[in-house]
């Protein structure tokens, strides 16, 4: 073979060698939907995730009980390759708290989200507010304790800044939460031992960016703001993808 074209096929094999032991060591992104949506309302963030080499897998929960919605995130942490740096968006952040002390977890990221202390649900964090918020007004339960949202009052609370035809897609597609999920608690919060990251949406109506702000600085995330409401995954994708492509490369 002549000296040339073995040292492009050195080169290249080097190259190849380099590039997977890269992409085995790049963690796999797990993305953990809110009540009321699905894996598709990450579909704005996971093409720039891809764009960047990342495995990305978004889970679908059931949202019939906190347990449950834990049970199915954790069986997809497991069935990753290697690491995995698993992100919240809004009640999805109490399912990473817990769920997230899986020993292949490397990192958080919380996108506009709850992030309850040991012992706290969500129903206790609303609680505790001076004043009932607003958009609870907006929330139908049927006869069987299922939640959904008016088409009027998710366009004005949930979603303000997409297109009124997107927040109508959202009122027409969301899956319904059972109420009894809202009441579970954290055991063990896994933001109190792994690398975290927070996304504040400072326009969000839904989880207010103050009671953001303290999640973030309780467990001392590297923090960054989006211009959004409480769909910043939809509204500001770009601004969410960088936090968790920070996370993927920069986290231990």
């Amino acid at each position: 073979m002549p000296i040339k074209s073995v040292v492009i096929a050195a080169a290249v094999g080097t190259a190849s060698m380099v590039s997977a032991a890269v992409a085995a060591d790049t963690p796999s992104i797990v993305l953990v939907h809110g009540a009321w949506a699905n894996g598709s309302s990450w579909s704005e963030v996971i093409p720039l995730l891809q764009k960047q080499g990342l495995h990305v897998v978004a889970v679908h929960n059931p949202s019939s009980s906190f347990e449950a919605d834990v049970a199915a995130t954790r069986r997809v942490i497991a069935d990753q390759p290697g690491d995995v740096v698993l992100v919240g968006h809004s009640y999805g952040g109490v399912v990473i708290t817990e769920a997230g002390n899986s020993d292949k977890v490397r990192a958080l990221v919380y996108v506009a989200a709850f992030a309850p202390a040991a012992g706290q649900s969500v129903n206790a964090i609303v609680a505790a507010a001076p004043e009932p918020p607003p958009w609870q007004g907006e929330l139908h339960a049927d006869a069987t304790g299922w939640l959904t949202w008016s088409a009027p009052g998710m366009a004005k609370y949930f979603a303000p800044d997409v297109t009124p035809e997107a927040a109508a897609l959202l009122a027409a597609t969301q899956a319904p939460l059972f109420s009894g999920a809202f009441d579970g608690k954290v055991t063990e919060p896994a933001w109190s031992k792994k690398p975290s990251w927070y996304v504040i949406a400072d326009n969000d109506q839904i989880i207010p960016p103050p009671l953001q702000k303290i999640f973030a600085d309780a467990m001392h995330a590297t923090t960054t703001h989006a211009a959004a409401s409480h769909v910043a995954m939809l509204s500001q994708p770009q601004v969410v993808a960088d936090a968790i492509i920070a996370a993927a490369t920069e986290a231990p």
